[in-house]
């Protein structure tokens, strides 16, 4: 078994266009994609353009983050669109502090989210 530590950190944010707090999350999340460099790969994702990523799961609110060690879900769901609450969620993440979440309700979601990583 691998050290989970080891594992790669993706934060994915799941949004929309249309959604105006997406829009102006965009440029924090993109700054922060950009400081995050080799400590985190962080990729968007608009789900209507690719809402094959999302399978059966229905976004509700925006923006929702998914955090992921691995294929290991460690957060998921909405958050306030604040670079310091992105910054925050990443350091936590990154220093192993988000224990891992039951993966059943996301049904496939982290090796999507991978996959879609993977081909940008």
């Amino acid at each position: 078994m691998s050290d989970v530590s080891s594992q790669p950190l993706l934060i994915a944010c799941l949004c929309a266009a249309w959604c105006g707090a997406c829009r102006d999350y965009r440029a924090v999340f993109d700054k922060q994609a950009q400081q995050s460099a080799g400590a985190a790969e962080l990729v968007w994702v608009d789900i209507e353009d690719h809402d094959e990523v999302l399978g059966h799961l229905d976004i509700q609110d925006f923006p929702t983050l998914a955090v992921l060690r691995g294929n290991e879900p460690l957060f998921f769901g909405p958050v306030m669109p604040h670079a310091q609450t992105l910054s925050r969620m990443l350091r936590s993440a990154a220093a192993g502090e988000l224990a891992p979440i039951d993966p059943a309700p996301l049904q496939g979601l982290p090796q999507r989210l991978r996959d879609f990583a993977a081909e940008r």
